[in-house]
């Protein structure tokens, strides 16, 4: 591929990092993790609470590190849990805090049965600017068949 290519995404519980790593694989972009400067608790319902109230609430986590240099990518795909229907707070975060005019963004999505919910809705509402592609959805990890079904939708949108 031809294109400059980001693959940025928040990971909980580690199945949207796993998501990001095959995408990575497939199309030789760069990885960046998108991590709040305070991490979550490890502890399952104490975060589940506080999610639910930063969601409910539009909260934005001050980041640990943002991309060196975003005005070279000209595909970002952007990686997030569904939360409660909505993009993680620190995603909400990356996306205000850098410019994506005139760039492409492929949205993925992990979740435990809802879908991708608001993810596409949420992502043009923080990116008026940028042409926003179909979003994949894939519940917790994908199973054996994720590689596949990520090659074909990769194939289908790039």
């Amino acid at each position: 591929m031809d294109k400059k290519i980001l693959i940025a995404y928040f990971s909980y519980e580690g199945h949207t990092r796993g998501i990001a790593e095959k995408i990575q694989r497939i199309t030789g972009g760069d990885l960046f993790e998108i991590r709040p400067e305070q991490a979550y608790s490890t502890d399952y319902d104490t975060t589940e609470r506080q999610a639910r109230q930063e969601v409910k609430n539009g909260f934005r986590p001050v980041l640990a590190e943002q991309p060196q240099d975003m005005a070279q990518y000209d595909t970002v795909f952007i990686g997030t849990p569904n939360w409660f229907n909505k993009i993680a707070p620190a995603v909400a975060s990356f996306l205000a805090e850098n410019d994506f005019s005139g760039k492409t963004v492929v949205p993925f999505c992990t979740h435990g049965g809802n879908g991708a919910a608001r993810v596409a809705a949420d992502l043009r509402n923080y990116l008026p600017n940028a042409q926003i592609t179909e979003c994949l959805d894939i519940l917790e990890d994908g199973g054996r068949s994720a590689d596949a079904k990520i090659q074909e939708w990769i194939e289908r949108i790039i």
